[in-house]
């Protein structure tokens, strides 16, 4: 029998024009000042988000202090930086508006919105210190605007440490950062690029392919894995191309928010325990970039010592394997259709040393990520040791 535990106090609102809800919901937390988080990009900005946000608040006599300063890959002093300002205007609950690095730094805000210090002092891996927060985070609205890290549907926050020098990108969270609302509007993601929607949709693969094979994974997250899977394999070409048809965005939103819903269920194995380390120490690094160029080597590991759901996993994605094949076919499919998934999605020339990785900082690079997303290498379905991840890096830089 399987013993498992099911959790998801997020109401999710999803679809088309879902937005324009947020100006009449009863569902809103309790409070009439609200920080709307946005990326430091203004991307918000120019598409009109914002506005509309803001408008619509205001509707509910909600009253917003806006703070624009996060990365792409948020760091903590920005987080430690908008929650004294939280304090200061007597903020009642956040609002991340646009990416998963946003939605990230506003559950990160929340949290220390309402306890004292700083939020390395909460962080339970690498340097931090490991404390338990003494009060729950403020309260949390997600409206995110790409279809990648499903952080609308999961308490987790990643952030990384400001200034460290041995680069620091850990994940983070509890009940109380789980969104109190998500509203998933597709429209907001015609304006995504395409290389980053091509970035952000292989992130939500992962997130789904990770889930299936984590040791903690139980029902509800295998269906909706498999279900992430077929959706982003057969969907996410089409989006990179023609990014402004609707319907394919909208299957994209799901795909991703139900990969999200995985990582509430289950949870990412190691593969983001080594991309952690790459953006760790080269923050110019997309996340999903660094996924995709350690990708084939990771999964190879994994296939090389017999997972057999990897095989699942490639018929999720379209592939047909005979029942008669050998033990070792269902990795070897898995990696084909991987392969050909980022070439379709023009990802295939993706290279580490482009970010500025060299070889010599892989051991570097290995020991980040067994020592600060450590607790990830305990799910996943075969062990690795210190040589084992120097290898991993070192096909991938190949």
């Amino acid at each position: 029998m399987l013993n498992f535990q099911y959790y998801m106090p997020t109401r999710l609102v999803f679809g088309p024009d879902t937005l324009n809800t947020l100006a009449e919901t009863p569902h809103l937390p309790k409070g009439n000042k609200a920080m709307v988080v946005i990326g430091e990009s203004g991307a918000m900005i120019r598409h009109g988000y914002l506005s509309r946000v803001q408008s619509m608040l205001s509707a509910q006599d909600v009253q917003t202090i806006v703070y624009d300063r996060i990365r792409p890959n948020p760091e903590s002093d920005s987080v430690d930086e908008a929650a004294a300002i939280c304090r200061e205007q007597g903020v009642d609950f956040l609002v991340g508006l646009g990416g998963g690095s946003t939605i990230d730094a506003a559950k990160a805000i929340a949290l220390m919105a309402g306890n004292p210090g700083k939020l390395w002092d909460y962080m339970r891996s690498g340097t931090g210190g490991g404390q338990t927060p003494e009060r729950p985070a403020l309260p949390i609205v997600a409206i995110p605007t790409t279809a990648g890290t499903g952080t609308e549907a999961d308490p987790w926050l990643v952030v990384s440490k400001s200034g460290s020098k041995t680069g620091e990108k850990i994940g983070w969270g509890d009940d109380s950062t789980f969104p109190h609302l998500s509203i998933v509007d597709p429209k907001l993601m015609l304006s995504v690029p395409p290389k980053q929607t091509a970035y952000t949709g292989m992130d939500a693969f992962f997130h789904a392919c990770e889930a299936y094979l984590a040791t903690c994974r139980q029902p509800a997250s295998d269906m909706l894995a498999l279900e992430a899977v077929h959706l982003i394999a057969h969907t996410l070409p089409e989006a990179v191309v023609n990014g402004d048809d609707l319907e394919v965005r909208t299957v994209m939103a799901w795909a991703s928010t139900a990969a999200g819903l995985c990582e509430s269920y289950s949870s990412c194995i190691s593969q983001h325990s080594l991309e952690h380390a790459l953006s760790a120490h080269h923050p110019n690094m997309p996340h999903g970039a660094g996924l995709v160029m350690i990708s084939k080597a990771y999964f190879g590991f994994l296939a090389a010592r017999g997972v057999d759901r990897l095989g699942d996993l490639a018929l999720a994605m379209g592939d047909t394997l005979a029942e008669d094949l050998d033990e070792d076919v269902p990795g070897v499919a898995f990696l084909d259709a991987l392969d050909a998934l980022i070439e379709a999605v023009g990802l295939g020339d993706e290279k580490l040393s482009a970010y500025g990785v060299t070889r010599a900082e892989i051991p570097a690079l290995a020991e980040t990520a067994l020592t600060t997303m450590g607790a990830l290498f305990d799910i996943t379905p075969v062990s690795m040791s210190m040589d084992d991840v120097i290898a991993i890096f070192e096909a991938a830089y190949e």
